[in-house]
């Protein structure tokens, strides 16, 4: 798939590069399965730029339009997950 990630041109590199990650880690609960830990880790780094719930669902809503994956719902799988690696279900 070739889409672009949704970013804020007004974060640092190291921002971006948070940001990305925990985009990476979404698609990965997607195609291969993650890691609860992993993907709560990288949520909290990206938590730590995007403070806003608003900015967070505006985020989200437009990384699900451009990707097709719900970062929404796979921390609500994560947040209630009995296993301790997650994978998606398309």
């Amino acid at each position: 798939m070739e889409y672009s990630y949704p970013l804020n041109l007004d974060w640092s590199t190291e921002e971006i590069a948070i940001v990305i990650n925990f985009y990476q880690a979404v698609e990965k609960a997607y195609e291969t399965g993650i890691d609860a830990s992993e993907i709560k880790a990288k949520y909290s780094d990206f938590k730590q730029v995007v403070r806003s719930i608003g900015e967070e669902k505006s985020l989200g809503r437009e990384f699900e339009k451009a990707s097709g994956y719900s970062a929404y719902r796979v921390m609500q799988l994560v947040k209630n997950a009995t296993t301790s690696k997650i994978k998606m279900q398309p």
